[in-house]
């Protein structure tokens, strides 16, 4: 076996062959620049007059002449892939996520939330979040160890350089940008966590002087030592400040370390190999209510009145534990994203099968220590300000959660359906019977079959789907169930695309990012109405296909958008739709009682009732 040097300290090892993550995984291609511009004009035209696609049209033809601007730029890209392990997913981060300014709670941090667990008193509450921080050490000896099994994908071995890069990172705010800190592969690794209760946080060793990592019973005797030292609710919630605006959290980030104290306890917070959220028990509501509102918790802590002062936005992994059986995990996409966070998630539900394996050595503990901040009147000025803003945008944000249970994937594979393809459909014609129109959606493909690789937009609708929407209310079954098939079978060759690294919307931004690199004006077709309107999200979706009834959750991209996310078991699938209160256009109960509807009728089309 060859040293996955790049992305981990030891070997990689497949459960299916030895295979080192980096060697058997090939570089990411720059798709053929004809290519990426006959499928941008082809997405353009279910969403444009004609006349403005006319005019687009001539505008990309121009671009892309032999020896013309889209050429030189294509030069370029090409010579960038050459001489960096990938061409994109730097620029990607920088530009999706880094530069980003708006706050990370809903705009940016996904959160998934798994099933309740069978408890509702703190004492169980302890129990459990020992279990689960042994769970996630053990996933990271995994790691470290190169015993993590390489991941495939259609036949093909993933890239799984991002495990190693999930533990002891956190997002730092800057003036124009933020930048990742990383400090779990240097000599001296962290070996401690945090865990935050009542607004307070602790650091916690969590392994032993002579290297080992500490038992279940040893971390449990330590979290009951947090609970007595934070029975009051701090007064000052330092975590709030992390929900501001990045440049506002810039400037107050500054004041905040100038103190000697304050910076040795956010140093100590952002080197954490993760943190994990105690949560208080919240407001009991209906049954019905109950899944939105337990995905709204770990989304954003549910207001500064309840639990949001537990959260360190920042961080890249941090597990939340509610009193009340509640539990999931809120994360920083500049470092994670999903799949290797719901690998992840599933290696913890295997854990907690097992009982505890080790018993706990009778050697004396540290105390965990309480993380203390010195807070003047401009600190306390930002929190105050911080505190404001965080429940202005949670009162803005409508989370709905429902579980569809008249039919999973079973049901589109046994017709010979793409599921995600078929879901992606179905989500297309309930927008348009909520709204009267077709909109640019985005859904997310992995690119971990590229070394480095991150992800690419699979964006809809294409043709085939707006003639099949238009046609829904056609009487013949026949006509109707051949455009659905069309429609489906459409977006699934496009999936494929994507998964070949041909996906248009990456390669776009890195033509517009590679002519500013080289000091060139902005190209014309991006300075276009038409590309401003293909890019304007309406609908933020993304599959998370888990294991177990999880459901993921985040904030729409755009004020007058959506954001849906589903994860589809065998017999019934799992959705959440979020959109703004401020917008009078979008209502997230309204679209979900619209798409259950829809999955009924499509269900009818594919088997109608005799």
């Amino acid at each position: 076996l060859t040293k996955c040097v790049a992305c981990c300290s030891a070997p990689q090892v497949s459960q299916r062959q030895d295979v080192c993550c980096f060697s058997s995984v090939p570089s990411q291609p720059v798709p053929p620049l004809a290519l990426t511009l006959q499928g941008y004009l082809r997405a353009l035209e279910p969403l444009l007059p004609p006349e403005e696609l006319s005019h687009t049209r001539r505008m990309v033809q121009e671009f892309g002449r032999p020896g013309g601007l889209g050429a030189k730029l294509q030069e370029g890209l090409e010579r960038r892939a050459r001489h960096t392990k990938n061409w994109i997913s730097d620029w990607w981060v920088q530009w999706a996520y880094l530069e980003s300014r708006q706050p990370l709670p809903v705009h940016s941090n996904p959160a998934i939330s798994l099933p309740r667990r069978d408890y509702n008193d703190w004492r169980s509450q302890l129990v459990f979040a020992s279990k689960l921080i042994a769970a996630v050490l053990d996933f990271k000896a995994k790691i470290n160890s190169g015993q993590l099994p390489v991941e495939y994908m259609r036949g093909k071995p993933l890239c799984m350089e991002l495990y190693p890069l999930l533990f002891s990172s956190c997002r730092i705010p800057g003036p124009k940008h933020d930048y990742i800190s990383r400090h779990g592969r240097s000599r001296r690794s962290p070996t401690h966590i945090t865990v935050v209760r009542n607004y307070q946080f602790f650091q916690l060793e969590v392994y032993n002087s002579d290297g080992s990592r500490m038992t279940e019973s040893q971390i449990h005797s330590q979290l009951l030592r947090i609970r007595s030292q934070s029975w009051k609710t701090d007064k000052e919630p330092m975590g709030i400040l992390t929900s501001e605006h990045r440049h506002t959290w810039g400037q107050a980030y500054n004041r905040l370390l100038r103190d000697k104290l304050n910076k040795e306890s956010v140093r100590l917070i952002e080197t954490g190999l993760f943190s994990v959220c105690l949560d208080s028990p919240v407001m009991r509501i209906s049954d019905e209510k109950y899944a939105s509102r337990k995905a709204a918790q770990i989304l954003h802590g549910g207001g500064t009145f309840s639990n949001s002062g537990n959260r360190w936005f920042d961080k890249t992994l941090q597990f939340v534990v509610g009193e009340d059986g509640s539990w999931g995990i809120l994360y920083e996409q500049a470092t994670a994203e999903g799949p290797p966070i719901a690998t992840l998630l599933d290696h913890i539900l295997d854990y907690c099968e097992k009982p505890d394996p080790k018993r706990a050595p009778l050697v004396p503990l540290p105390m965990p220590k309480k993380l203390y901040f010195h807070i003047d009147r401009e600190i306390k000025r930002d929190i105050e300000h911080a505190k404001q803003n965080l429940d202005i945008l949670i009162n803005d944000l409508d989370v709905n959660v429902f579980n569809f249970t008249e039919f999973g994937k079973e049901l589109p594979k046994k017709h010979n359906l793409s599921p995600n393809s078929f879901i992606q459909v179905a989500l297309q014609l309930a927008y348009y019977r909520v709204h009267n129109d077709v909109c640019p959606a985005c859904d997310i493909a992995s690119q971990r079959m590229f070394r480095g690789g991150r992800t690419e937009y699979i964006r809809s609708p294409m043709n085939q789907t707006l003639r099949f929407i238009q046609a829904f209310d056609n009487p013949s079954r026949e006509a109707k169930l051949q455009l659905f098939r069309e429609a489906v079978d459409a977006y699934a060759a496009l999936t494929a695309q994507a998964l070949k690294g041909h996906g248009i919307d990456h390669h776009l931004l890195g033509l517009k990012l590679q002519a500013i690199e080289e000091g060139l004006s902005i190209p014309k077709i991006f300075m276009d109405t038409a590309y401003g309107l293909a890019t304007h999200w309406k609908l933020r979706t993304g599959q998370v296909p888990a294991n177990t009834d999880s459901v993921m959750c985040f904030g729409p991209l755009v004020p007058d958008g959506y954001a849906i996310c589903y994860n589809p078991q065998a017999d019934h699938v799992h959705f959440s739709i979020t959109a703004f209160n401020c917008c009078e256009e979008t209502n997230a109960e309204t679209l979900a009682v619209t798409l259950k509807e829809t999955l009924y009728q499509l269900q009818e089309l594919l088997q109608p009732a005799v």
